[in-house]
C-alpha cells in the first residue's frame, strides 16, 4: 500500500500536517490535493482541534502540478485537478482555526500561494521562495496576485511576481511575508510553539479577530468597523468573556472551553 501524501498528527489542541512526497517535491498534484482537502474537513469536523501547523517534508512544496502546464491531454481531467487543488488552498484559508506554516526548502508557485493562505508563516534559513509562472508565460491563479501585495504591498509582490527571481528566508523576512527565520533544526519545534501559544487563547475570541482582520480588509473603514462592533457584541454573549473577567480579578489563568 502506497503512504499517504499527508501525515496528520496531534498533539492536545495542535494538528500538525505534514505533505509527506518529499521524491516530488511536495508537488499539489491530484493525489495530494485530495488527501490534503480530506483533512481540512477532519479538523474541521472536531472541535477541539484550535490550531493547525501546516509543513513539508524536505520542500514545503513546489507547487502545481507540471502535467497541468500543457494545453494538450484530458481537460475533464484538468479541471478536476484544478477543482480540489483550489479546495487545497482556498481550504486553508476557510478553516474555522488559525494555521501556521512552517516552511522549509522550496515554497514555490502554488505551493507559496498555500502558504499564503495561511494565518503566520515561520521560514528555516534554508527556505527560498518564488513565484516561477510568468516564466512558462502563466500566472498565479490560486491567491498569490491577490494575497502577496495584501502581505508585503504592491511593489514587493510586483518585483515578485513579474520577474520571477528566487529569494531567500532572510530577504522573505524583511519583505513580511515570513514573520520569522529560525534554524532549520528549530523549526517544527518554534510552529509547534507558536500553535500551542495560539491554542491557548479564547477560541471564540481567536476566531472572530481572523473574521474581523480576514473580511475588514475588503470592506471599506466604516463597514469593517462595525463589522469590529458586530463581533465584539456578540463575544460579550459567551461564558468565555465571562471567565476571562473573572480569571483577571481573580489574578489567575483563564480556562476557556470555546462557549
Amino acid at each position: 500500500m502506497a503512504e499517504s501524501g499527508i501525515r496528520m498528527e496531534r498533539d492536545g489542541a495542535v494538528v500538525r500536517l505534514t505533505l509527506n512526497r518529499p521524491e516530488t517535491g511536495n508537488t499539489l498534484d491530484l493525489s495530494l490535493a485530495q488527501e490534503l482537502a480530506a483533512a481540512y474537513r477532519a479538523i474541521s469536523d472536531d472541535a477541539a482541534v484550535l490550531a493547525v501547523v501546516l509543513t513539508g517534508q524536505g520542500d514545503f512544496s513546489v507547487g502545481e502540478d507540471p502535467s497541468l502546464w500543457s494545453l494538450e491531454g484530458d481537460a475533464e481531467y484538468r479541471t478536476l485537478v484544478r477543482r480540489w487543488q483550489a479546495d487545497a488552498v482556498e481550504g486553508a484559508a476557510q478553516l474555522q482555526v488559525p494555521v501556521v506554516a512552517a516552511i522549509a526548502g522550496r515554497c514555490a508557485d502554488m505551493g507559496l500561494e498555500l502558504a499564503l493562505a495561511c494565518d503566520m508563516r515561520l521560514a528555516a534559513d534554508t527556505a527560498t521562495f518564488t513565484m516561477p509562472q510568468v516564466g512558462r508565460g502563466d500566472l498565479p491563479h490560486w491567491g498569490g496576485t491577490q494575497r502577496l501585495p495584501r502581505l508585503v504591498g504592491r511593489g514587493a509582490a510586483l518585483d515578485l511576481i513579474l520577474l520571477g527571481e528566487t529569494i531567500d528566508a532572510h530577504e522573505a523576512y524583511r519583505l513580511g511575508l515570513v514573520r520569522s527565520v529560525v534554524p532549520a533544526a528549530d523549526l517544527l519545534r518554534t510552529a509547534m510553539d507558536l500553535a500551542r501559544t495560539i491554542a491557548s487563547k479564547a477560541p471564540i475570541a481567536t476566531r472572530h479577530i481572523r473574521e474581523a482582520v480576514r473580511s475588514g480588509m475588503d470592506y471599506p473603514l466604516l463597514d469593517g468597523l462595525r463589522l469590529e462592533a458586530d463581533l465584539y457584541f456578540l463575544l460579550q454573549t459567551t461564558e468565555d468573556r465571562a471567565e476571562g473577567i473573572r480569571a483577571f480579578l481573580e489574578r489567575r489563568p483563564p480556562h476557556f472551553q470555546g462557549r
